[in-house]
């Protein structure tokens, strides 16, 4: 289920996972998300005397009762490992690597592409970057970094990037086939920052409802949200439909200053705290930009973090409804412990809970999975439901609280007020291979683009698939990648591949924005959101 969950996402974003420059969160990530870096520790000369310094430190700061000493002759790595799956070892390369990607910001020349045919093709400029202002465009084809020839020479996506990428100030030369040209232009294109918002999509999907759009919690996550919500404010918003699907979570703070756009003063957002670590409080300040409207929040099995902080206040506080499945479940908070050598402990000391004490962390504990599937699928069909649960044996381990005569779940994540069943038909073996081989990305890009344009696919989005003949030169672009066609898979899979089809050419036209008004036509998620926000 949660594969075809990834597959579904990923298929709108695989042509664009690298943005050009890169994403360097920097050490005020560690301090937001709870985790802070100690001084460094006397250097071990030997495993064994490492061993009994990370002994040393989980008695002191550990976020869980534990015997110590009993781990005294394990490995480090068979030592942490009977603690909890985010207490870690880094070995000197690692805790460099990671040290390296954690000193920067966004700088690069701003660009995402899509590697077609053994050639960059560039699929998005963002508007006002480097590259924008040089004269790159989207449709361009890249042909040589400076002066390495990247094109048709199978280089490895980390191999492109590498050779673009860089540091602020410097100047990288790129040279380009522009669209419907057959002659090479030369562009030099200073890096310099790039400023992304954080807010994949925002608009009115009615006349009184604003949808929105978040895959992650940055650093300008608060103020996008406002600007948005100025936006759409003028355009008659008074109910929103928040989507947190998918998003991993990052900035604590980025999260709780989201909740505090939705939350009068003085409310409890979270708290965090550990056997060792004082508990912590976040409150809200007020005057946020919507207190009032009334609000859905979306969440799937893979939003996480700062998204399950964001989600359980809103629950808990009754600020409004939560729809979907149950969040991932990642509620702990590291600290890490570096050695004088180069390698780092991470060591889990604190917890995160919802302003009503459930813990957001899941269960790590063997058969967890089992247990929470089965209470979840009972819960779906009916078997159980709120006023049976305290009675049933398996929930006696999944207990509710009662907030303001609702019963809230807990037992790890955020299980949503209102469920909505993954749909995975026509996910078969047959549409898994057109995935895995791109084929549907590479036969918009190739083909079906120069088939549309923008103007007339942003007129026609309520409206609007592919023809026929698309599909059939589809299934014959299929066939010229020596991909045989099950005639049996092929059948139950049409309407994702009429969909899917869809989707990119949105997304290769309107960007993010147009993805998702495409998108959401059909999406059961907003459906539900929009019948409980008109109801309600």
């Amino acid at each position: 289920m949660k594969k075809s969950t990834r597959i579904n996402f990923l298929i709108a974003l695989v042509y664009c996972v690298t943005l050009i420059g890169g994403m360097f969160l920097g050490y005020t990530f560690l301090k937001d998300q709870g985790f802070e870096v100690a001084e460094n520790i006397r250097y071990a000369n030997t495993e064994e005397e490492k061993v009994e310094d990370i002994i040393h430190i989980i008695k002191k700061k550990y976020v869980d009762d534990i015997n110590a000493d009993s781990l005294k002759h394990l490995p480090i790595d068979s030592l942490l490992h009977q603690l909890d799956p985010h207490s870690a070892y880094l070995p000197p390369t690692q805790a460099f690597e990671l040290s390296e990607a954690l000193e920067g910001n966004f700088e690069g020349v701003g660009v995402e592409y899509y590697i077609l045919n053994d050639t960059l093709l560039v699929t998005n400029v963002v508007k006002d970057g480097p590259a924008f202002l040089s004269g790159l465009k989207q449709g361009d084809k890249i042909l040589k970094v400076d002066t390495t020839v990247v094109s048709g020479r199978m280089l490895p996506r980390s191999a492109m990037m590498g050779r673009i990428k860089g540091k602020k100030g410097t100047n990288v030369q790129l040279t380009v086939l522009h669209q419907g040209s057959s002659t090479p232009t030369t562009l030099t294109v200073k890096r310099g920052k790039v400023e992304i918002s954080s807010i994949d999509a925002a608009y009115m999907i009615n006349q009184e409802t604003a949808y929105i759009r978040i895959s992650k919690f940055g650093a300008t996550t608060d103020t996008d949200f406002a600007n948005a919500v100025k936006n759409l404010k003028a355009k008659g918003m008074k109910k929103m439909v928040l989507d947190l699907r998918d998003n991993g979570g990052g900035y604590l703070t980025a999260a709780t200053s989201l909740a505090n756009q939705f939350l009068p003063e003085n409310k409890l957002i979270v708290y965090t705290q550990g056997k060792h670590d004082p508990r912590t409080d976040y409150f809200t300040t007020g005057g946020g930009d919507f207190e009032q409207g009334k609000l859905a929040v979306l969440i799937n099995e893979n939003s996480a973090s700062a998204s399950e902080i964001f989600a359980g206040a809103i629950q808990d506080l009754n600020r409004g409804i939560i729809i979907g499945r149950r969040s991932f479940g990642k509620g702990l908070v590291q600290e890490q412990f570096a050695f004088e050598d180069g390698s780092a402990l991470n060591l889990t000391i604190a917890r995160y809970y919802t302003p009503s004490g459930r813990s957001i962390q899941k269960s790590y504990k063997k058969g967890y999975k089992a247990y929470q599937q089965e209470i979840e699928d009972r819960l779906n069909t009916g078997e159980l439901t709120a006023e049976s649960t305290k009675a049933d044996s398996l929930m006696n381990n999944m207990p509710y609280i009662t907030k303001d005569g609702k019963k809230i779940f807990s037992g790890g994540g955020i299980q949503p007020d209102i469920y909505v069943k993954l749909d995975t038909l026509g996910y078969n073996k047959f549409y898994a291979t057109l995935l895995q081989k791109r084929v549907f990305i590479d036969f918009v890009f190739e083909t079906l683009a120069d088939r549309y344009t923008s103007d007339y696919l942003s007129k026609t989005v309520s409206v609007f698939n592919i023809s026929d003949k698309d599909y059939v030169d589809f299934l014959k672009y299929v066939e010229s990648k020596k991909i045989m066609i099950d005639t049996k898979l092929l059948i139950p899979a049409k309407p994702l591949i009429y969909k899917n089809l869809k989707l990119m050419l949105y997304k290769y036209y309107l960007g993010d924005n147009g993805y998702y008004k495409a998108h959401n036509q059909s999406d059961p998620m907003i459906k539900q959101a929009l019948a409980y926000l008109a109801s309600n």
